[in-house]
């Protein structure tokens, strides 16, 4: 029977009708796999057919994704794998799984052999004296070969991983008889090894605990993402919990009772923390360490949630806000008591805009200070928290403590709200371009700041990372063409220079496929941003106009780190009119802080850390001999202490919390707490130090 059963429609995209067969009608996994490949097709910026490219690139994602390692499937069962590597693409327009069906079996299976193997290992001492090498780096090695040969690996994984445990152990205990420490009972080495097996078998009995965890529908959820990550990295396929959780960051609120959970190795699910001021926190009587054996909803039968996945059991546990959740608790004293809890709203303060105001010491120069840590928007509610609107209030106040300059933070924000980042750049500049984005089909548009008001004209300076990605990089670029703001930070930002929008997969199918909803989202790429000046941020991300040391240096990050990513290209400037009072001076700003960089300690370390770090990643092969082991980790251990007090100590810049917050949170010791100890990590951010006096020196 042919049906109509998708309507689509993006920006700039046609709307069309796809029309197929759904064999085994009602069958959810087919219906899904049908609505997300045409939803991929008809929408990916990029516009790529599922044909041979698409299918050897899904089937090297999802083969890593089940065995990155290289620890469980034979090399004959890649063998078997391969025959469909460039025939993916046919099964899907089959809306056959048989190449999935096959993949699941077989990795069953060698997990539960694999689960025999590594008890069996452990059962018996190591032999560290032997000298043999372990090798880390599973691009250097191929899939065993046979049985043995995987046996073989993984006692030399679970050697390597008991060496590593047991050097702990006896660290501690050599420290302990060093420093006459009686608390720390003296065991013989045998005995030690056999506490170092006993912990790695531990942790895998956990491991697989969780393995046996998974569902088909876990499964699925691995292979069509893998399938959306061959169109490009940040494209995928989201489960309906899966974006409900992404809702939740995006937004910095949820409805619930407000406390972070973690799932135990024993199977109970223990309260880590209860969040100020949520509905929890109110109640008073669920308290961090308490064991949650059941949930019931309101007066209806509990349901016992022990050895229940995590995210299954917060699934029970959230709901809407005025809804009651009675939670049966296991308090650290063996008391069960229930604790009835009215839901409510639970805001995440930490996700939002906050200010404060910086002093070197023996200056009057007022640096306001604004952290952002996403550009967070509420998708569900027009009046709800947008950081464009909160950035606005922070200038405010900041205009009220009459501020010399400010400091917009962007470090480790990787962007959020296209429309937020338009509207918060439109604060500091006149009517004008502030980002150009193209689609699939049709020439570039412009998304502008269309309000002739500037909240602030006054100084500028947008601190940037590594990890500063997308919308973050939109602002910053978007300062620099206008010369409005320095750049202050790493050499450059992560590289992330495309749109992503949220199709709901229930929306692409009629009414009477009800019966398999919900099928969840697919966030998907559709367009790519430009700067003003016609540059793509995509892999060259935004330089930096002065360059501090990256903390991340010897670590690879950013776009350019992916496999699959959308090129970077160019287009035409846009017409734009730069600010009328530009910085000046900045190279002279430049040289005087390279001077003052090359002249402070901790950067010199930084820059000392990062090289050695380059190095140490290069070296993937470790002797499994306990005595050389052991050597080359007090060489490590000694070559790293020269960087564990790297920004430890006070800086010559002190932070204050603006009165106005101070007024708002008097009389909430919590609240005041942790503002007190927000600002005095900022106090020792020599980033933050040197981008200070950056901000004196400007003109």
């Amino acid at each position: 029977m042919n049906r109509k059963v998708i309507q689509y429609s993006l920006p700039l995209i046609l709307i069309a009708f796809f029309a197929f067969t759904i064999y085994q009608s009602g069958r959810k996994e087919k219906i899904l796999l049908e609505v997300l490949t045409k939803s991929l097709e008809a929408g990916h910026y990029e516009g790529y057919k599922i044909d041979d490219l698409i299918s050897g690139r899904l089937y090297k994602k999802y083969i890593e994704s089940l065995d990155y390692g290289k620890r469980y499937f034979l090399k004959s069962d890649i063998e078997i794998f391969e025959k469909s590597k460039y025939k993916l693409d046919d099964q899907i327009g089959d809306k056959s799984f048989d190449f999935f069906d096959q993949t699941v079996e077989i990795i069953n299976k060698r997990q539960f052999e694999v689960e025999k193997i590594y008890s069996e290992i452990l059962e018996k001492p190591f032999n560290f004296d032997k000298k043999e090498q372990f090798e880390t780096d599973p691009e250097k090695l191929d899939f065993p070969k046979n049985e043995k040969e995987r046996k073989e690996r993984w006692r030399k994984l679970l050697k390597y991983q008991t060496l590593a445990k047991l050097n702990n152990l006896l660290t501690i205990q050599e420290n302990a008889i060093a420093d006459k420490d009686t608390a720390i009972k003296v065991e013989t080495f045998e005995a030690l090894e056999v506490e170092a097996r006993g912990k790695i078998a531990n942790d895998y009995k956990e491991m697989f605990r969780r393995l046996h965890r998974l569902n088909e529908k876990d499964r699925l959820s691995a292979y069509l993402n893998a399938l959306t990550a061959s169109y490009d990295p940040h494209s995928a396929f989201m489960p309906p919990k899966d974006k409900a959780n992404f809702d939740i960051s995006i937004s910095g609120k949820f409805e619930g009772i407000g406390a972070s959970l973690q799932e135990q190795n024993d199977g109970y699910i223990k309260v880590a923390r209860i969040i100020p001021g949520s509905a929890s926190w109110k109640q008073g009587q669920l308290k961090a360490g308490d064991v949650i054996l059941k949930v019931a909803q309101g007066k209806k039968d509990p349901l016992n949630i022990v050895g229940m996945r995590l995210d299954d059991a917060v699934q029970f546990i959230r709901g809407k806000k005025g809804t009651e959740v009675r939670l049966t608790i296991k308090k650290p004293d063996g008391s069960i008591v229930i604790i009835p809890i009215i839901r409510d709203i639970v805001v995440i303060e930490e996700t939002y805009a906050k200010s404060a105001i910086l002093q070197k010491e023996g200056s009057d120069f007022k640096t306001g200070y604004i952290y952002l840590p996403s550009f967070y928007v509420d998708f569900s509610n027009r009046n709800g928290r947008h950081c464009s609107k909160d950035v606005k209030l922070e200038i405010e106040k900041l205009k009220h403590e009459n501020v010399n300059g400010i400091i917009l933070d962007l470090r480790n924000n990787g962007g959020g709200s296209l429309q937020d980042v338009v509207e918060m750049s439109g604060l500091f500049i006149t009517e004008g371009p502030v980002v150009q984005v193209k689609g699939r089909y049709g020439k570039p548009y412009i998304l502008k700041d269309r309000d002739p008001k500037v909240q602030y004209d006054g100084k500028l300076i947008v601190m940037v990372n590594t990890l500063s990605a997308s919308a973050s990089e939109i602002l910053a670029a978007a300062m620099q063409d206008y010369n409005r703001a320095i750049i202050v930070g790493s050499p450059i930002t992560y590289g992330k220079g495309t749109v992503q929008k949220f199709v709901d997969l229930d929306q692409m199918i009629n009414n009477s496929y009800d019966d398999v909803k919900p099928l969840g989202s697919l966030k998907l790429t559709i367009q790519k941003f430009y700067r003003v000046n016609g540059g793509a941020t995509q892999l060259k991300g935004v330089e930096a106009d002065i360059i501090l040391p990256d903390i991340y240096g010897g670590i690879e990050i950013g776009e350019r780190e992916h496999d699959d990513v959308i090129p970077w290209d160019e287009i035409d400037a846009a017409n734009y009119i730069k600010w009328n009072n530009p910085v000046a001076g900045i190279n002279n700003l430049k040289e005087k802080s390279e001077k003052r960089v090359a002249e402070n300690g901790d950067f010199n370390l930084v820059n000392e850390n990062s090289q050695r770090m380059k190095k140490q990643r290069e070296i993937t092969s470790y002797s499994l001999n306990l005595k050389k082991y052991r050597t080359n980790r007090k060489k490590l251990k000694e070559e790293s202490k020269k960087f564990d007090n790297i920004f430890k100590e006070k800086t010559s810049v002190s932070a204050y919390s603006l009165k106005e917050d101070l007024d708002r949170i008097s009389g909430d010791s919590l609240k005041i707490a942790g503002a007190q100890e927000w600002t005095k990590s900022l106090g020792k951010d020599a980033y933050l130090e040197e981008t200070v006096k950056i901000m004196e020196e400007m003109k």
